[in-house]
């Protein structure tokens, strides 16, 4: 069973419930031989900003931030720590209504989008771009929710 604390810094009421956290998150995972451990810090676009410079030297809050876990030289752990998502509630909850998206669906996507970051995935080359969209779409499919690149998925 995989270990998912929630930090809610930020408190809004549209925020999805620990058990829907989870439910994403494993949905990620589930193809994995061994349990996972992560964190999912919930913040305002204040820390989301701070973290944002200091991690990634850009101006301003972002939805998300992952900060894969490295494990220290020398060091065997029992648990496949993965790292942390920094989730900014209300850029996000912004960001789906500018873009027509059902919040439910673009946390989802959000949630899912950090945890393949967690597991190496990345979007800087056009090549590794596709193959985590194409994971992102198809882990969505699994829970009935459309594809967040396309234009009016959520409509």
């Amino acid at each position: 069973m995989n270990i998912i604390e929630v930090q809610r810094i930020c408190a809004t009421p549209s925020q999805p419930s620990k058990e829907q956290l989870e439910c994403w998150v494993n949905t990620v995972l589930a193809n994995l031989d061994e349990e996972c451990e992560l964190v999912i810090r919930i913040v305002d676009e204040t820390e989301s900003a701070e973290l944002n410079e200091a991690y990634r030297h850009k101006k301003g809050a972002t939805n998300i931030l992952s900060f894969p876990f490295e494990e220290p030289e020398g060091i065997d752990l029992v648990l496949n720590l993965l790292g942390d998502l920094v989730i900014c509630a209300p850029v996000l909850e912004r960001e789906a209504a500018e873009q027509q998206k059902l919040l439910h669906h673009h946390w989802a996507h959000i949630v899912i989008h950090g945890t393949l970051h967690l597991l190496g995935y990345d979007h800087i080359d056009d090549a590794e771009a596709e193959e985590m969209e194409a994971k992102e779409i198809a882990l969505l499919h699994t829970l009935w929710i459309p594809n967040p690149y396309e234009n009016g998925a959520d409509l």
